[in-house]
């Protein structure tokens, strides 16, 4: 019966997608996307079509996500055991991996500085910065690094929603002044992307580590 379903489902989903399709396949080249997005890339702010799409041109796409994410790390880290953040037995005793920490750590923040900056003019951006961000919080937290910055407190509170209460700003700001919704000043897109994406990038930094960090470790005995 639910194998039943799932296929009727199926069939009047690629009914829906199947002109959607055809209408693709079958436009004039001189309209793609790719042909709007590089006609346009100069206004954007930015030198990357991807970083011009992703905070420009489809930027409620990105506020869309950034909010889900948002979500997600607050309710995770809500739910999470008391003690999840703090609890000694998580740390490794390697001291090759303190000493190397001590390495990494310094070049994993310079890295994600760099693909924060890339990410106007070649593949990088705060999606990928974040993620580094987060993979250095993860290794300061397996060796014993300070890291009561994410302990619960108005820091952590500040680091979770930056990125998109100043995303959800520059939107209302832009539509009270007669734009349209998330339209940047034609002067001003290349430094209000820069801002966004930099607070963005410690926003996903914090919320990926975050999540990380608050997740219920099982005890020997559960399977």
């Amino acid at each position: 019966m639910k194998a039943g379903v799932v296929t009727v489902l199926a069939l009047l989903l690629g009914g829906i997608l199947a002109p959607v399709v055809v209408a693709v396949a079958s436009a004039d080249p001189g309209t793609s996307l790719h042909t709007l997005v590089q006609t346009r890339l100069e206004a954007s702010g930015v030198e990357h079509p991807v970083t011009a799409v992703l905070l420009n041109f489809r930027a409620y796409d990105t506020l869309l996500e950034i909010g889900v994410l948002v979500v997600a790390g607050i309710t995770g880290m809500s739910l999470s055991r008391a003690g999840a953040r703090a609890e000694p037995e998580l740390r490794s005793t390697n001291t090759l991996l303190h000493a190397l920490a001590r390495w990494f750590v310094p070049l994993m923040l310079l890295l994600a500085a760099w693909l924060l900056w890339a990410g106007s003019h070649r593949p990088g951006g705060a999606f990928q910065a974040g993620a580094v961000l987060a993979a250095a919080g993860v290794m300061m937290r397996l060796t014993g690094l300070p890291t009561a910055w994410i302990a619960p407190g108005p820091m952590l509170r500040l680091g979770l929603s930056a990125g998109f209460s100043v995303f959800l700003l520059v939107a209302a700001v832009g539509a009270l002044t007669g734009r349209a919704f998330l339209a940047y000043p034609p002067l001003l897109s290349g430094p209000l992307i820069l801002v966004i994406e930099t607070l963005l990038t410690l926003s996903i930094g914090m919320i990926l580590l975050g999540l990380y960090v608050a997740a219920a470790q099982r005890d020997g005995a559960d399977e």
